[in-house]
């Protein structure tokens, strides 16, 4: 019990720092962890692990990304979604190196969070990539789901990926044949519909 409130004040005094403290995000974050769902805005997906959950608000969203930048060394960045989502919700990406370390930065990162939303990481709940299981947020959970080494990551999508590539560039090819207009367009995700927008397209 001591512990607990000994880490939430020191957790407080860095929060004042980066202008949050301790519960100024209750009630405004999501507690569902979506990892490697989105693709990375700085490289490959294989070196980079790319974090998000929903925050209510434009304004909390962006506090809480300048908190997450100026308080991690090993986050290589942080962004909110250029639009909000259906109740005015924003995404909050947070994008890290794809290594060994990496459950424990999730988890050390999430421990804070917890701390400024007054929330327990039992009631969150992780999906990884395109699945729809719910897993438990933990170290131990996130070993288990998250491909911890580019290598290991290109062994379990890229042959999937190119797959995916091969079907839809046989489709194009068939419907050109059948005079069928080819419309396949880039995945819709936050960083290519913020390319649409950018590009004056809808």
């Amino acid at each position: 019990m001591l512990q607990n409130t000994i880490k939430k004040k020191k957790m407080s005094k860095k929060l004042l720092r980066e202008n949050l403290e301790y519960g100024d995000l209750k009630r405004l974050v999501h507690n569902e962890l979506h990892i490697d769902e989105y693709k990375s805005k700085m490289g490959d997906d294989a070196d980079i692990c790319v974090v998000s959950f929903k925050v209510s608000g434009k304004e909390p969203s962006a506090d809480l990304v300048s908190f997450i930048e100026k308080g991690y060394e090993w986050v290589l960045d942080a962004d909110v979604s250029s639009g909000e989502k259906e109740g005015g919700d924003y995404l909050v990406f947070v994008e890290l190196q794809r290594t060994q370390e990496l459950p424990s930065q999730i988890i050390q990162l999430m421990d804070d969070l917890m701390n400024l939303t007054e929330q327990d990481l039992a009631d969150w709940r992780v999906r990884y990539y395109k699945s729809t299981t719910d897993h438990e947020l933990s170290e131990e959970s996130l070993k288990n789901i998250i491909p911890l080494s580019p290598e290991a990551y290109d062994a379990k999508y890229a042959e999937d990926d190119e797959q995916d590539h091969k079907d839809q560039e046989e489709l194009d090819a068939l419907k050109t044949a059948a005079g069928v207009d080819v419309d396949t367009v880039a995945p819709k995700n936050d960083f290519t519909e913020s390319l649409r927008v950018a590009a004056g397209l809808k």
